[in-house]
């Protein structure tokens, strides 16, 4: 599965234009001689779960629409250090100009598919899944979530407007937990769903009445959150939130709840090691 190039390219153009500056790429116009044709590899340096080939494809081939591009994986593959990813063969000026766009964005992809794929395999065996959040890079959210997809997570909302999220600031200014929801349900449509954040065992029971679709028990306790399990009978989602890290995310699974939201997948994944060097 990969993206529509109608999304990646934006991403691109931009991070190109803002490398090439104001007169492009000077060290390799002086370098390499007009019209010389090179090939090149992208191989993993380290271990991980691939997602973002479709951005070094596009880094390369705006550069050089003549270029080819050789993809020997697909998204959502796990490979051995050392494995070959893709070959380009183009202009040697194209492809040097485009080399750190296309291995900034490979790698920051990769490497939020990894960190995601060792969350997912960490709660293996459990029922809950393992989703992301808004916590993303502005400007890269569709790749970024596109890259945990690519890891095994699944994706919750991608902006404001696609589900009600109602949240502790929300309640605040709404005076409660009930109050909130009845708004909420007044005016969504019948395709909206509504989740609840509740920080509490008591804000649980208020929300429970007004049957919101989904409710994130945000900072619970591994007790309060099996009492939560236990107290909704299946009648709603849950959904774990806060406090999460690959130490305690088995613990928080095992208590029972559908999903567990994790920030750390985009916000602090660590960039896969991925090189380019001449094939």
């Amino acid at each position: 599965m990969s993206l529509p190039p109608i999304l990646i390219e934006p991403v691109v153009r931009a991070a190109l234009a803002e490398d090439l500056g104001r007169a492009g790429d000077v060290t390799a116009a002086a370098c390499i001689p007009a019209g010389t044709r090179w090939t090149a590899v992208f191989a993993a340096r380290q271990a991980g779960t691939i997602a973002g080939l479709n951005c070094a494809r596009l880094a390369m081939t705006t550069l050089d629409p003549e270029a080819r591009f050789t993809a020997h994986v697909e998204d959502g593959d796990t490979v051995a250090a050392g494995t070959v990813l893709a070959e380009v063969e183009a202009d040697a000026r194209a492809i040097l100009s485009a080399e750190r766009t296309a291995l900034n964005l490979l790698g920051r992809l990769s490497g939020i598919a990894t960190l995601t794929r060792a969350y997912v395999d960490a709660v293996s065996g459990a029922k809950a899944r393992i989703a992301d959040t808004r916590k993303t890079t502005p400007g890269l959210r569709a790749l970024e979530k596109h890259a945990v997809a690519m890891g095994g997570g699944l994706n919750h909302r991608f902006g404001l407007d696609d589900a009600i999220l109602i949240k502790d600031n929300h309640i605040a200014v709404c005076g409660g937990v009930g109050e909130a929801i009845r708004r909420a349900r007044a005016r969504a449509g019948h395709l909206m769903k509504i989740e609840v954040e509740v920080d509490g065992l008591h804000q649980l029971d208020e929300a429970l009445a007004e049957r919101p679709d989904v409710v994130m028990l945000d900072n619970f306790s591994l007790d309060d959150l099996r009492t939560a399990v236990a107290r909704t009978k299946r009648q709603v989602v849950l959904e774990a939130s806060g406090g999460v890290n690959l130490d305690t995310v088995a613990a928080i699974a095992a208590t029972g709840v559908d999903v567990i939201s994790v920030g750390a997948l985009t916000h602090s994944a660590p960039s896969l090691d991925i090189g380019l060097d001449a094939a």
